[in-house]
């Protein structure tokens, strides 16, 4: 138990007096919740707002983001985090639970995949975002300055989005800034409860340039993940149930709820990964089903033109596992088609 202390908090844990936490106006005193709206005003486009809940625990401990909807058509986080909201007891909690319920509103009511409607943007590509820029940049920057700076952890919750056929796995960030953030990263990791993990060594290190939700966090010396729970745009109960799952067990990790530890023994550590891209616009017929295990130039799938003849074949570069596959039809040049991950050793 010691040691865990030591490795989430360092050597001298130290939290202030444990007062009420207002973030743009939504107070939640201690052992109560409450919820509301991160507005984000007009720029070059419209104005948007953000769903959050504040949930502050009656003592004083870690704060943990959970920040649901970055791609819109990504719902079974979305579903999983009004379960979460629900059913966590902030009597019953330690330090305070910070949910971003859809954090892409516009492409959630709009129900678009990877990109805004509205400028065309991915929303994990831009952190930590522009005040001044488009609303994807606005966006980032309000969660950046509301939410990832006041957390003490993060937790990006993904899924396939409405085109992406996709086994449940984790991202792990390993940058090598801070032994710390990345060891605590992968306790993380295990403890969310996904079996496959992937270890991320690729991502920047450039604190203007963060890109990522996770990565925006991580540099910032906070532990985080992404994780990848859902398919195909749907909110499959089990899906859901496994991210309120993988919720509940990182609280209790970070010992902000009572109850035993759970972690995954023996995980599948993945690296390195390729997203493999089409080379053709028209129409994708894939070969390979999420899951997969395949062989270096295994066919993942065809591009056929509208009419059926074939254009383009997709081939595996490596031996691996496919972690997802895109199951719809539409195909555009240069989008992503499958995602193969090898096997590594952690």
């Amino acid at each position: 138990m010691k040691r865990l202390a030591l490795l989430l908090f360092g050597a001298a844990p130290a939290f202030a007096q444990h007062p009420p936490l207002t973030i743009a106006g939504i107070t939640a005193r201690p052992g109560e919740a409450a919820s509301g709206y991160l507005e984000v005003p007009a720029g070059s486009d419209a104005a948007t707002r953000i769903p959050i809940s504040i949930i502050r625990g009656r003592e004083p401990g870690p704060t943990l983001a959970l920040i649901g909807g970055t791609h819109g058509s990504e719902v079974a986080p979305i579903v999983a985090l009004q379960q979460v909201r629900a059913s966590v007891d902030p009597t019953q909690l330690r330090g305070t639970l910070l949910i971003v319920h859809v954090a892409n509103l516009p492409s959630f009511l709009g129900r678009t995949i990877y990109y805004s409607p509205v400028d065309g943007k991915n929303l994990n590509r831009v952190y930590p975002g522009n005040p001044s820029g488009t609303v994807s940049e606005r966006i980032a920057h309000r969660i950046t300055t509301e939410i990832i700076e006041r957390a003490d952890y993060l937790i990006d919750m993904h899924a396939g989005d409405g085109n992406e056929s996709l086994r449940p796995y984790t991202y792990w960030n390993k940058l090598g800034l801070d032994a710390r953030v990345d060891s605590v990263a992968r306790e993380m990791a295990r403890a969310w409860g996904a079996d496959h993990i992937v270890i991320d060594t690729t991502r920047t290190r450039d604190r203007e340039r963060s890109t990522y939700t996770q990565n925006t966090a991580h540099i910032r010396g906070k532990p985080a993940l992404t994780t990848e729970t859902g398919y195909l745009g749907v909110p499959d109960p089990v899906m859901v149930e496994l991210n309120v799952i993988g919720a509940f067990r990182v609280m209790r990790f970070l010992k902000m709820l009572p109850g035993p530890v759970e972690m995954v023994e023996a995980p599948v550590w993945l690296g390195p990964y390729e997203v493999l891209t089409s080379p053709e616009t028209g129409v994708w017929h894939p070969a390979v089903e999420r899951g997969h295990t395949v062989a270096r130039g295994t066919l993942i799938g065809t591009v056929t033109d509208f009419v059926g003849a074939k254009v383009a074949e997709v081939r595996a570069g490596f031996d691996g596992e496919v972690m997802y596959v895109v199951g719809t039809p539409a195909m555009n040049k240069g989008e992503p088609v499958a995602m193969v991950a090898a096997r590594a050793r952690p």
